[in-house]
């Protein structure tokens, strides 16, 4: 695959400078197969690839995060991408009734990110919710996907099969859209997924799509590029309840837990009465998931972990695993205490990549009301 547009170029005013002392070093695994291309597009011309991510405020990020997306946008920022991560607050409210502590989670996922080595220079880190250009894309948007299209998203049915809500609310089945104009606002053309992200990037294209096909440019060029899925190399890991860790199913390794949490939960994880350790994903998938953890804060191939391990069965495994997760962790923690500290500091990078997002947003609004003849 190849990256499909160029990215119009953000404005606004610098972020502020980084307290002292240095983000650890990213370990990211490689890119997975298919992404070669993308990689190399990205070298070749990094100011013509804009990525766009993000996360909900609803808790800490975990490991899942870490391994699966987290790396995979320290190393696109590395390759010279331009950056921009979404605190999607507002979508909070599509699972659940009441956004918990949300200036607080906005706070702490922001403090995440800059620990794990997103640079607010090269990085827009931004609240959705301060961005109103962005949020009002939503309606043209809504009137191109049909309630049936919404319906069948599988990312949408897993959670409402998840939700907090007695009934699920309207702002859900436009989840995939809102999503939509997340991507689209500041027309990214790369988005670092997981795999069960996949059909919501799909809702984005679509859009994209049938809106340069509805509303053409009269210089027939297109409005929206359609975005590229970029996928981490990194398997998906289960929580410690042997599902898919998640921050709302509460089985989950936050990266700002402490050791001895750290420690507590992972020998509280899933496992079998096989005493003999191997690294068998279809087989063993609990085991397996441990044994990968393992691997991957080494940076050894989870086989060799498996094989090292042995007859010592899952306390050797949860041994193991901690041990490896509290010291990849280490410096990532340190960190996180160090900007933990400067409170005014964090406030100032979202205030920042909210001027910066604003800009972008405005000019993609009044782009799109131009060609819709609505200005």
């Amino acid at each position: 695959m190849t990256a499909t547009a160029t990215a119009t170029q953000a404005h606004g005013a610098p972020a502020p400078a980084a307290p002292t002392g240095t983000a650890p070093a990213s370990t990211a695994p490689a890119a997975a197969p298919g992404t070669a291309a993308l990689d190399e597009a990205v070298r070749r011309d990094p100011a013509g690839h804009r990525v766009l991510t993000g996360d909900r405020p609803t808790g800490p990020l975990h490991l899942g995060h870490y391994f699966g997306t987290l790396q995979n946008r320290v190393r696109l920022q590395g390759l010279g991408a331009e950056m921009f991560v979404v605190i999607a607050d507002y979508q909070v409210i599509t699972d659940r009734d009441i956004a918990h502590r949300l200036a607080e989670h906005t706070e702490n996922l922001a403090l995440d990110y800059l620990a794990t080595g997103l640079d607010p220079e090269r990085a827009t880190i931004f609240p959705h919710s301060a961005v109103p250009a962005l949020n009002q894309l939503l309606l043209p948007f809504l009137s191109l996907v049909s309630v049936a299209e919404l319906g069948r998203n599988p990312t949408v049915k897993d959670e409402i099969a998840h939700s907090d809500q007695a009934a699920v609310n309207g702002l859900m089945f436009t989840y995939p859209v809102h999503q939509a104009a997340d991507i689209l606002f500041c027309k990214a053309n790369l988005v670092p997924v997981g795999q069960d992200q996949l059909p919501h990037l799909e809702v984005a294209r679509t859009v994209a799509r049938r809106f340069n096909e509805r509303y053409p440019r009269p210089d027939g060029a297109r409005v929206f590029p359609q975005p590229e899925a970029l996928l981490s190399a990194a398997p998906l890991l289960l929580g410690t309840d042997g599902t898919k860790m998640s921050k709302s199913r509460g089985n989950a390794v936050p990266l700002s837990a402490d050791e001895d949490t750290t420690a507590r939960l992972i020998r509280g994880a899933r496992t079998d009465t096989d005493r003999r350790i191997s690294y068998d994903p279809a087989g063993r998938p609990e085991v397996s998931s441990l044994v990968l953890l393992a691997a991957l804060c080494q940076g050894r191939p989870p086989e060799r972990i498996a094989e090292e391990i042995g007859d010592g069965g899952a306390a050797a495994l949860k041994r193991t695993v901690t041990e490896s997760v509290n010291e990849h962790l280490r410096p990532i923690r340190a960190r996180r205490a160090e900007l933990a500290a400067d409170r005014g500091y964090i406030r100032q990078v979202l205030r920042a990549g909210a001027e910066r997002a604003n800009a972008v947003a405005d000019a993609t609004l009044t782009e799109v009301r131009d060609v819709m003849g609505s200005l």
